[in-house]
């Protein structure tokens, strides 16, 4: 049994805060001075009571120690076989923390009564103010934890120590009980496990499960593993010391195992490429202060290209983030870039600021792509392209809207303003406005879709775009205001020259909604979940904060939206559950090879918080009503599919009276998302006929790259409206993108390292050296 809490164990905490607006545009002050970098940590809307607080109780022989390493310079300890730390307080959480060491033993926590872990704090290396029990998520109300030394360890006569408790004061409109320890081995719902008290037509909702790290960026890596991003921050789990920004969490078993990031990825962007790599790339730069991010290792993540290689296995034991910035980085920093592969399974990267920051702004504006692994195309060789619409679209424009087009050409929506831009050669083709002053790019962000591409009509393109502001992008953080309503506005927009000519075809939401996620099902719709009915994206810029968070209102009802239905008919909640998560500013969703969809995220604060929209670590799993009924299966799929190659699958189809069946199979991309972008989401049904024995399906792969690009997919086989369980597959033929070594070495000789911070201290920098140092 693994329980959550252990993986907390050792703990050091890291939160990079800096003296240039590093930050969502916030300079904390006293960071300055670098500290010491240790776990403890009181978030807002919690409190610290140290061991000499009159609050805890002791019972059996406790000793006092004094050292400045100390929280408040004391700590209790003990080596009593029994003796006991207690403490009663009012609140939903509770942390223990400690020291560990080699004299240390085993201690026993309980919480009202009742045992809930054992916990071993012997430590090979000796460590001060670690995090050495937490529980979140307790009812509101009264509490008492209990730690007992039970004299069981290492070494003769263990000691436990108590260094402070920490209390989540319960600053929480929408308290949500959760089981004190989660038996992370066998908490996922399996396939036919579901349990349902709802009918036939009804969708379900339930709440599993924890992150571990804050769910900033989300990414389905197999069939039993997501992998999870977050910036820098005082997440709950650990690693080699320090606090994690990255994990992969288990979509069977909801288990976390952190993963080693060496550079600040906060808002970067990601794809995979042609041969099942991941990269995941830009975020943030070195920042010092109270985490002292030195002492970690922490790099600027502004140039990063992390690397992470395909890992089918089960376990993910094997599985690592590498990052190399010597040899493996980008052309130029990019905080909030837009990432996605196109037809021959490289990455284009596009846009971005070249520090972090809030709203983007000519002087930290990157409007440029470029390509990894780097290219020579357009005399670039490896270096950054200018993309002038870029520029027309400032201020609103990070995290552009960017999909690969069936014609091989590539959709950018930014502002209000769309193009296609042919990347072969460098051309802008200019598209209709988005109507009705509609922003749809951070931090007025709308979700964007390539809605399903079809054999019947030739993999003809059609955009949606849903949600977003029409707040003026040109206005100053304190004359907007967390209240400003959202746009409830859906757009259409078919990719042909009559569809172009006609322009956005304009719908309505149920419900205004920024920030929203938008998640491609296998049957073809669409199931739009969190986001805020007012306000903006980010926190701490405008007026009439919520907590730290630009926005409010959240919106708490998923919908559906049928593309194919009449117009006026194609939104709808029925059956639908509201969730009592807020889920704004940093939340994620994405369908799973299940076929239900996973939520997760919503962090609109500097760092972890515990006040209103504080940090939020629980997942949801939304049901679709197909998970209840009998669906395909598919025997021994295939792990490859060419284009244009005809392979069999095996199948048993549910029972019908019905001797037309709809048998439709969809290849899907379940995206890279963040920030409400879903890059490379994508949904291309195949050419498929079923043979007359009833269980032999014949499919067709894509016709070409540029209709679906090379690189791992999904593949669903749906029956009448049900959809077997995904089974991934390799797209082409599974290697690698194109390498242009004249480019890369061009690049690496061109560029420095980390070069924002270069740029700041103008020097060191080469004759001939490509820096960006637009300030």
């Amino acid at each position: 049994m693994i329980i959550l809490a252990l993986l907390s164990l050792p703990v050091l905490w890291a939160f990079a805060w800096g003296k240039e607006s590093a930050w969502n545009g916030q300079t904390p002050s006293g960071t300055d001075t670098p500290e010491p970098f240790r776990p403890y940590y009181v978030p807002p809307g919690a409190k610290s009571y140290d061991s000499s607080s009159p609050l805890i109780h002791f019972t059996g022989s406790w000793f006092d120690s004094f050292n400045i390493m100390y929280v408040a310079t004391t700590l209790r300890w003990t080596d009593e076989k029994g003796a006991t730390a207690r403490m009663t307080f009012v609140g939903t959480g509770i942390e223990w923390f400690g020291g560990l060491d080699r004299s240390h033993g085993i201690a026993a926590v309980f919480i009202d009564g009742k045992k809930v872990q054992e916990i071993d704090t012997w430590s090979n290396v000796s460590r001060k103010q670690q995090r050495i029990f937490w529980a979140f998520n307790l009812p509101y109300g009264k509490h008492t934890i209990k730690v007992r030394n039970l004299g069981k360890g290492r070494v003769d006569s263990p000691v436990i120590d108590i260094d402070a408790f920490v209390v989540t004061e319960g600053y929480t409109t929408l308290p949500i009980t959760l089981p004190l320890t989660l038996d992370l081995s066998n908490a996922a719902p399996q396939p036919g496990q579901f349990q349902s008290f709802a009918s036939q037509t009804q969708w379900t909702l339930e709440q599993k499960g924890v992150t571990g790290v804050s769910a900033m960026q989300l990414i389905v890596i197999s069939d039993t593993h997501a992998l999870i991003i977050d910036k820098v921050e005082h997440n709950p789990v650990s690693i080699e010391g320090h606090p994690a920004w990255a994990a992969l969490f288990n979509l069977r078993t909801h288990a976390v195992r952190p993963l080693k990031v060496e550079s600040n990825s906060f808002c970067a962007g990601g794809t995979f490429l042609s041969n099942g790599t991941l990269i995941n790339v830009g975020g943030n730069p070195v920042v010092g202060g109270y985490t002292s991010a030195a002492d970690f290792g922490d790099l600027d993540g502004l140039q990063a290209v992390r690397i992470f290689e395909p890992c089918p296995s089960a376990s993910a034991a094997h599985c690592n983030i590498y990052e190399n910035h010597s040899r493996i980085r980008m052309a130029s920093p990019r905080w909030y870039n837009t990432v996605i592969r196109i037809s021959d399974g490289s990455a284009m990267i596009v846009g971005g600021s070249k520090k972090g920051g809030w709203m983007n702004n000519e002087t930290v504006n990157n409007p440029t792509i470029e390509y990894w692994p780097p290219k020579s195309i357009h005399n670039s060789i490896g270096l950054p392209i200018h993309l002038p619409f870029l520029v027309r679209t400032l201020n609103a424009n990070l995290f552009p809207i960017v999909f690969s087009l069936p014609d091989d050409r590539i959709f950018i929506a930014a502002n209000q303003d769309a193009i296609i831009y042919d990347w072969r050669t460098n051309q802008e083709q200019t598209l209709p406005r988005i109507p009705n002053e509609c922003r749809v790019t951070y931090p007025m962000a709308a979700a964007g879709l390539l809605l399903p591409l079809s054999p019947e009509d030739g993999y003809t393109a059609e955009i949606l775009l849903c949600g977003g502001s029409t707040i003026d992008d040109k206005k100053p953080g304190y004359e907007i205001s967390s209240q400003d309503p959202a746009s409830s506005q859906c757009s259409r927009l078919l990719l042909t020259d009559q569809g172009i000519a006609a322009g956005w075809v304009v719908e309505q939401m149920p419900e205004a909604r920024h920030m929203p996620d938008a998640v491609l099902l296998p049957t073809g719709e669409v199931l739009i979940v969190n986001g805020a009915g007012t306000g903006i994206s980010g926190y701490g810029n405008v007026i009439d904060q919520v907590g730290q968070s630009n926005a409010d209102h959240p919106v708490l009802t998923p919908v559906l939206y049928d593309p194919t239905a009449p117009a006026g008919q194609r939104f709808s909640s029925e059956g639908m559950k509201s969730s009592a998560i807020p889920r704004m500013y940093h939340s994620v969703a994405t369908l799973t090879p299940y076929g239900d969809i996973m939520i997760a995220g919503s962090n609109p604060n500097l760092d972890r918080s515990e006040m209103k929209y504080g940090t939020e670590y629980r997942v949801e799993w939304v049901s679709p009503p197909y998970l209840k009924k009998n669906r395909p299966l598919v025997h021994k799929p295939p792990k490859a599919l060419l284009y244009g190659q005809n392979l069999i699958l095996s199948v048993k189809l549910p029972p019908s009276t019905d001797k037309a069946r709809n048998i439709k199979v969809a290849l899907m991309d379940l995206g890279f998302v963040t920030h409400a972008v879903h890059a490379n989401s994508r949904l291309v049904y195949l050419s498929s006929s079923l043979f007359s024995d009833g269980h032999s399906l014949q499919i067709t792969g894509p016709p070409r790259p540029a209709v679906y690009p090379p690189g791992p997919g999904w593949i669903y086989v749906v029956v009448d409206g049900v959809p077997s369980v995904g089974f991934q597959v390799m797209v082409g033929n599974g290697d690698g993108p194109p390498v242009d070594h004249t480019a890369w070495d061009n690049l690496l000789k061109m560029t420095a390292v980390d070069q924002y911070e270069a740029s700041k201290k103008t020097k060191g920098k080469k004759k001939g050296q490509y820096v960006d140092n637009t300030e």
